[in-house]
């Protein structure tokens, strides 16, 4: 696994740190700390992670492709460029409408 000093002080350009890999989710972690994470995600399309819930505020940023993201019931759209924050607690689910990478920040603290 990578640790957070491989990107400290380097220059790195985020859709090049996860590939997309034929009908699969992807993950990879950037940096683990005690008050948060921030993990990115490439999703083949058709693929996604069913509803769930978190005990801390996520941001998801899309860096590439369009994505579904369901919060509480209500489904967004999200292109490249776009963001959303999902709140602690509140369920919310993914799905790839095309293939697409994503930037997930968790904040614990």
């Amino acid at each position: 696994m990578k640790q957070d000093n491989e990107y400290k002080e380097k220059i790195a350009k985020l859709a090049d740190l996860v590939d997309y890999q034929q009908g699969a989710v992807v993950s990879r972690e950037i940096m683990n700390q005690k008050t948060g994470t921030v993990t990115l995600f490439a999703f083949d399309k058709g693929q996604g992670l069913s509803e769930h819930t978190a005990p801390f505020d996520a941001l998801v940023y899309l860096i590439d492709g369009e994505a579904e993201v369901t919060i509480s019931g209500k489904p967004l759209h999200l292109k490249q460029g776009e963001m959303v924050v999902m709140p602690a607690n509140q369920p919310h689910a993914l799905k790839a409408i095309k293939h697409f990478k994503m930037m997930l920040t968790m904040i614990k603290a």
